[in-house]
């Protein structure tokens, strides 16, 4: 479960505020795979980095009963002049787990051979994508936030992140922001339409894509 109470979040864009997301009071069950939907500079990205605890709201805050991952697809969470491994070790140190198992998952999942020792900085936007999702899919979170990264890379690393985000989802929720709605039908099973500021959760996925659809004519 998620709930987000009274949540507000705003920012100054050329000297004016614009709020993006106004007074939210919502739950979001447990154990549903949720796209978030929602037209661009809606807040979607803003609205994951608030439940993840990586962007403060103005107003307001997110009650969890379990375990989230950082907005995967995000690299917020990544210290551009720590390489990629020195910053899975120091997920791993956090989060409690092993960290030589989840050096070693992430090396073979990336792919990013030598330059897994180079600073992240030196990364391409794919690359900390990779990296990133990796790190988190390397981690059992009762629920993933994930921000476009099954686009990510070439087929083969495509394939593979969508098989590892399957298995995950056998037995945790996900919140995915994913403009693909071939990719939000094979991965989700209920939707959240964010508009105007206000949020709403809809069981059938389908109506939340017409829903979605339909505020963008």
């Amino acid at each position: 479960m998620i709930r987000f109470e009274n949540l507000t979040k705003s920012f100054w864009l050329n000297g004016e505020k614009k709020v993006v997301i106004d007074h939210l009071n919502l739950t979001l069950p447990s154990g549903k795979s949720l796209a978030l939907l929602g037209r661009n500079g809606a807040g979607k990205s803003t609205l994951l980095q608030i439940i993840a605890g990586t962007m403060r709201p103005d107003h307001g805050r997110v009650v969890s009963d379990g375990s989230i991952s950082w907005p995967v697809g995000l690299g917020a969470s990544f210290h551009r002049d720590l390489s990629g491994a020195e910053n899975v070790r120091f997920i791993a140190r956090i989060y409690g787990v092993d960290t030589d198992d989840l050096v070693a998952f992430v090396d073979d999942f990336a792919g990013l051979g030598t330059s897994y020792d180079m600073p992240m900085r030196s990364y391409s936007s794919g690359m900390r994508s990779r990296l990133t999702f990796g790190a988190s899919m390397g981690i059992r979170f009762d629920t993933y936030l994930v921000d476009e990264v099954t686009a990510v890379g070439d087929r083969a690393f495509r394939r593979k992140s969508r098989e590892v985000f399957s298995a995950r989802m056998q037995h945790s929720s996900a919140i995915m922001v994913n403009h693909s709605m071939g990719q939000v039908r094979k991965f989700c099973n209920a939707g959240v339409v964010l508009e105007g500021g206000q949020a709403r959760y809809y069981e059938d996925l389908e109506e939340a894509i017409a829903v979605h659809e339909a505020a963008l004519v």
